[in-house]
């Protein structure tokens, strides 16, 4: 049976999907000695040989970590600029893993990350509607119409942004530390949501992804996810 090349390179563990055709046009992929630069090109993977960069692919274990990324370090697996990035946390063999989804530079707190193409294109696409639920500590008292505001939503850049549900944990005089659950996942959402409303952000943290929690895992620290934990997050999508 044949599938996208694309599709193939993501499922053998080599890149995210959107990043597995990033390859492509970039012309590091070759099949059967042939360089491949359309994005609609099928292949029989049992018929065809694919290389990337001259290497023969070869199917990896699949790996499923989560990691409490710390403010100040990059969702990605190598910057140019030399800035700190997730893999970084990670041992050396593991270069290859990439985050599923996105957490901005400043803030913190749950992120999986994977050689499984699959798994990240269900739990990060818009789509599947995988509930994340964050933790932000904002400057200043909160009034009740604020809350309101959340979850009716605002208009930003032409998108509208909005929050499931949005409660308040705690607050005092000067700081107030909110609740909030998403599911869409549009690109810094919850940051442009608060500052839309006026709000200032001091602190920014994911503490769930689907039914996976945070936890008291420590922060710059990762697990692997187990067997039940993957199971339980793929049903749902």
């Amino acid at each position: 049976m044949k599938v996208r090349l694309q599709k193939h390179l993501a499922e053998a563990g080599i890149a995210s999907r959107r990043a597995s055709e990033q390859y492509i046009v970039a012309g590091r992929v070759a099949v059967n000695g042939e360089i491949i630069r359309e994005l609609g090109t099928s292949i029989d993977p049992g018929a065809d040989r694919v290389t990337v960069d001259g290497r023969a692919l070869r199917p990896q274990r699949k790996l499923y970590l989560a990691l409490n990324k710390p403010p100040r370090c990059l969702c990605t697996c190598r910057d140019p600029q030399g800035r700190k990035t997730c893999a970084d946390l990670l041992p050396k063999e593991w270069d290859h893993l990439y985050p599923v989804g996105r957490l901005d530079w400043a803030s913190e707190g749950l992120i999986f990350l994977t050689n499984d193409g699959q798994f990240c294109l269900k739990l990060s696409h818009p789509r599947y509607g995988v509930r994340k639920k964050y933790l932000v500590t904002l400057t200043g008292r909160l009034e009740p119409e604020h809350l309101k505001r959340m979850t009716r939503g605002v208009l930003d850049e032409g998108e509208r942004l909005k929050a499931d549900k949005a409660r308040l944990v705690d607050q005092n005089n000067t700081r107030s530390l909110v609740e909030l659950e998403l599911t869409e996942g549009k690109n810094r959402e919850v940051r442009r949501l608060l500052m839309a409303l006026g709000l200032t952000v001091e602190r920014l943290q994911r503490i769930q992804i689907g039914p996976i929690k945070l936890g008291e895992l420590p922060k710059g620290k990762w697990r692997t996810l187990t067997e039940p934990e993957i199971k339980s997050l793929l049903p749902k999508v």
